[in-house]
């Protein structure tokens, strides 16, 4: 993991998704980055024409702009706030067609990269990794940005250590490499230390449920499936490879066949 820089991050909030998303970063992420928030309107017209007439005269400088609104609207305005406050990347993640429709977060990165801002939309925002992110269940999308990279480092597709004792094939501890944004991620390691393995993948599924994961419970037809059962996917397949070579293998003999 490369040392942290004195970013200064401005996050667009809206509701209590992104105060959760913010709460986390602050407690958990690097003491170097210092993170500002502004709240986006709760109303927005359909068509933004002065996007100026709905915000702030000016706002704190950041070198990374996060967007966790929860309206659409609020897309339309991330070129401006990215200009007024002189932010260069944006991740503006879509954990739900609600908040951020696919054909507008294409949009948005096309007007970012008009004004030379990196802008990524990973989906869910768990899918972002330190030079990719998803945006079907085929599609990964390269990007190159240091500040982007950075940030990803800490946040993002979840990463658990996990120590597992081969005597007892429980966990005896958990490591967080990399966090989700929400906290997910560090919540299911807090409680999966002394678990059995032969229980701990369904327990990584419960624990993400009931956190709960902040993901759309609508069936998403990108993936055909919700997103938040594909955050709960994510999350299981880091762990699930560490869990195997400590199960064992069941085998079953076929009983007689009752008359």
């Amino acid at each position: 993991m490369t040392t942290p820089t004195n970013m200064r991050i401005l996050a667009i909030v809206s509701g209590d998704y992104g105060h959760r998303h913010v709460e986390n970063i602050r407690t958990n992420g690097p003491s170097t980055w210092t993170i500002e928030t502004w709240s986006a309107p709760s109303i927005l017209p359909p068509v933004i024409d002065y996007p100026e007439d709905y915000l702030p005269g000016s706002l704190p400088p950041a070198d990374l702009l996060l967007s966790f609104a929860e309206h659409k609207g609020v897309a339309e305005l991330l070129p401006e706030i990215a200009q007024l406050c002189g932010a260069k990347s944006a991740i503006a993640g879509v954990d739900s067609e609600a908040w951020l429709p696919r054909g507008l977060a294409r949009q948005l990165r096309g007007w970012m990269e008009d004004i030379g801002v990196v802008c990524v939309t990973p989906k869910p925002l768990c899918s972002l990794g330190q030079n990719h992110y998803m945006l079907t269940r085929r599609k990964h999308v390269m990007y190159d940005d240091p500040r982007i990279s950075e940030f990803a480092a800490h946040f993002g597709h979840p990463d658990l250590h996990l120590r597992i004792d081969p005597d007892t094939r429980t966990i005896t501890e958990v490591v967080v490499v990399r966090d989700a944004v929400c906290g997910c991620a560090r919540f299911a390691a807090e409680r999966l230390v002394g678990v059995s393995v032969d229980d701990a993948e369904e327990q990584v599924g419960l624990l993400h449920h009931h956190y709960p994961c902040l993901a759309s419970m609508g069936i998403d037809s990108d993936y055909a499936d919700t997103l938040m059962h594909v955050s709960g996917n994510i999350l299981k397949e880091n762990v699930a490879p560490q869990l195997k070579p400590y199960l064992k293998t069941r085998y079953f003999t076929p009983g007689k066949r009752s008359e």
